[in-house]
Formats: C-alpha cells, sequence, structure tokens
C-alpha cells in the first residue's frame, strides 16, 4: 500500500472521471485523501468515486457563470478538465475558442478563487494545474488549446506568488502526449489537418517531437502529482513539473 502521506486531506480533480484526471484521482485516493470527481459525466464520476471511496460532483465547467458565487472548501485543487479542436486559425469556430477557454482558463481561475479562502484560513492548500507541453511551445492547429495553457502557466505562476507566504503553493504538470480519450479523439482531425493516415499522424506528428517515442501513462502523472502535494513538494511552487520524453530539450 502507498505512503498515506495525505490522510485527512481532501482534493478535488476537474475532469477527474477519465483521463489523467482518473489517474490522478486514484493517485491522491491510493495516498489517503478523499477525493471529489469533478466532471460533466455523472455517471462516470460517480463510478470512479465509488471505486476509490470519494464523491461525485457533476458540474458543466463551460457554464463559468454559475461558478462565481462558489465556495469550494478543498485542501487540494487539481485544475485538470479540458477539450481540443484541430483546425486551421482561418476556420476556427469561434464560439468553440470560447468554450475553450472557459473551460480551460476561466474555470480555474474561478475555481481556484473559491478555493483560496479555506486554503488561507488553515494555512496550507495545493493547487495543480494539468498544462500541457502546449503551455511551454506552440503546434499548429491548436489555436485554442494552446492558448488556454499559455493563460493557464501565467495564472498559475500568480497564485503562487500571492500563496507562498499563507502556505499554499501552485505548481504546472506539463506532460507529452498522454494515451488518453482526448488524445485518441484528435488523431482522425489530426489525419485530416496534416492530409495523413491516422498511423502516419501519430508516428510522424503526434510522437515526432519527442526523443522518447511513447505516451506518458496517467498513473505516472497521478504519482507525480500526489508527490507535488505531499510533504516533500512544499518548495515546490511556481514552476513546472514536466513530462515530455525529452520533447522541450531541443
Amino acid at each position: 500500500m502507498p505512503e498515506q502521506m495525505l490522510s485527512g486531506r481532501t482534493a478535488v480533480v476537474t475532469g477527474g472521471a477519465s483521463g489523467i484526471g482518473a489517474g490522478v484521482a486514484r493517485a491522491l485516493a491510493a495516498h489517503g485523501a478523499t477525493v471529489t470527481i469533478a466532471d460533466l459525466n455523472g455517471e462516470a464520476a460517480e463510478a470512479l468515486a465509488a471505486e476509490i471511496g470519494g464523491r461525485a460532483w457533476q458540474v458543466d465547467l463551460g457554464a463559468t457563470t454559475a461558478l462565481e458565487d462558489l465556495t469550494l472548501d478543498t485542501d487540494i485543487l487539481v485544475n485538470n478538465a479540458g477539450i481540443q479542436q484541430v483546425s486551421p486559425i482561418e476556420e476556427f469556430d469561434p464560439e468553440r475558442w470560447r468554450l475553450i477557454m472557459r473551460i480551460m482558463l476561466e474555470s480555474p481561475f474561478l475555481l481556484i478563487r473559491a478555493a483560496l479562502p479555506h486554503m488561507y484560513a488553515q494555512g496550507w492548500g495545493r493547487i495543480i494545474n494539468i498544462s500541457s507541453v502546449h503551455g511551454l511551445v506552440a503546434s499548429p492547429y491548436k489555436a485554442a488549446y494552446v492558448s488556454a495553457k499559455h493563460g493557464l502557466e501565467g495564472l498559475s505562476k500568480v497564485t503562487a506568488l500571492e500563496g507562498a507566504e499563507k502556505g499554499v503553493t501552485s505548481v504546472c504538470v506539463n506532460p507529452g502526449y498522454a494515451w488518453t480519450p482526448l488524445v485518441e479523439k484528435q488523431l482522425p482531425d489530426q489525419a485530416k489537418a496534416h492530409n495523413m493516415s491516422v498511423e502516419e499522424v501519430t508516428e510522424k506528428v503526434i510522437l515526432a517531437p519527442q526523443p522518447i517515442k511513447d505516451f506518458v501513462q496517467t498513473a505516472d502523472l497521478g504519482e507525480m502529482v500526489a508527490f507535488l502535494c505531499g510533504p516533500h513538494g512544499a518548495m515546490i511552487t511556481g514552476s513546472n513539473f514536466i513530462a515530455d520524453g525529452g520533447w522541450t530539450a531541443r
């Protein structure tokens, strides 16, 4: 059994019912935290919550006005929820752009805003923002996603500076490609944009920038987050934990 270094702590993981979010939720629970799975898919959230002994919170993070008066009494907040759109800028649907910004930048701001009073009051808090290698570099056809992740990086750093004397840390975790439903669903669009087959686009586009030609595992990302939330992560704030297979080393 993993060390119970998060025993007595509470956590909220957005987009927690699948993919990276589920990997994070399972890891935090395994280390003793009581985890709330926040997800648009209420049924999937309930199922994972039952599996890990946590709670489910069905929430539409695209409906940001509903989050403006939220109070979030949690010790750990993991901003993970995200969607993708692969399209050239000149063809990018403006409403899809706005939705991506609401889910991936505005809602993290509102959730951090809702969680900080509790964290400040107790003198302890961990905010983990699941960014991406695309929070550090860009790729074509992902204007909204890259822009939102770059914005999340800035939000995380400001949060770290404001929370430093109040016991609250804020860190971005930056994976390369993880094998998740989000990645799997974008492969046909990537293939179309690059005029390639799905197999070709996986090898020649998706994993091309990475010296390690593999997908990062969601369970490994979960353990990274658990480390950052535990006693050994207290001095890691305003910075990045990068798991990109060497992508940004070039």
